[in-house]
């Protein structure tokens, strides 16, 4: 039997039961990918990471209750707080190994900044099966590898939204962002998230790799580098968000919610 440290923090937020949680497993060597995958489906969390190294040298693997992953921001944003405050790392600049390449981390003061590549997308119409869906009309709509993003008409459009994508037949994406512009002045964008069949999640409370697709967006839509965001979901959570070039930069906030053990067989 293997006794395990795990965390529970929530992201991209500065409250306690507010953002995204996530569940963090520091661990000496990476677990075999069934053992990690049961974690994670037992912790029952969009995101549970598990994490290795020390120094500031690490490697990182998300999973949700369905399935491994490539990218998530608000486990790396979480693990990044686990290893500062809780494991003691104080190396102002942290890397991660990936399946999305090396992912760096830095800490500005109160905030966690995550260097994510910028997603690259392609316009395209809505699989009928997604747009039936819909409560409104389209503004338009775009592809990356991972998410379907839709704009909505306004922000009260998407804050009434409820969706359920995770019996689509023929999907082609993780899943399906929603967003439109905001009215408020300290907000530039919103959205929210909705899980695809393959992850088993039906709503995410606040995605950090699908701003890796809506910074670009709307840092050309908007004519603005930095940009202000929120996803609207029932926990709310706060971004701040920058585009330069090839990469984007998200900065938030985390607060530890339980440190304890989990007990597992096998490895």
């Amino acid at each position: 039997m293997k006794v395990l440290p795990i965390y529970q923090v929530d992201a991209f937020t500065n409250e306690l039961f507010g953002g995204n949680p996530a569940a963090i497993c520091p661990v000496k060597e990476m677990l075999s990918d069934e053992l990690m995958q049961r974690i994670a489906l037992e912790n029952n969390l969009s995101e549970t990471a598990f994490i290795s190294g020390a120094d500031g040298h690490y490697h990182i693997r998300w999973f949700t209750p369905g399935t491994e992953v490539s990218l998530c921001g608000h486990a790396t944003l979480a693990a990044s707080y686990v290893i500062r405050h809780e494991l003691g790392d104080q190396s102002a600049e942290l890397s991660f190994e990936s399946l999305s390449g090396v992912l760096k981390v830095r800490f500005i003061e109160d905030s966690i900044e995550l260097d994510f590549p910028a997603a690259s997308y392609t316009r395209e119409p809505i699989p009928e099966e997604v747009a039936k869906q819909l409560p409104f009309e389209a503004l338009d709509s775009r592809f990356n590898r991972d998410d379907l993003l839709i704009v909505a008409p306004d922000e009260e459009t998407v804050a009434s939204l409820e969706l359920d994508f995770t019996g689509l037949k023929n999907s082609r994406v993780r899943g399906v962002v929603i967003s439109a512009r905001s009215e408020r002045m300290d907000v530039d964008f919103v959205s929210r998230w909705f899980g695809g069949p393959e992850v088993g999640i039906k709503e995410d409370p606040v995605t950090g790799s699908a701003h890796t697709l809506l910074t670009p967006y709307w840092s050309e839509l908007l004519g603005k580098k930095t940009l202000k965001a929120e996803q609207i979901s029932q926990r709310l959570g706060q971004l701040e968000c920058e585009w330069t070039e090839d990469r984007v930069l998200l900065r938030g906030s985390a607060v530890l919610y339980l440190k304890g053990q989990i007990t597992v067989s096998g490895g």
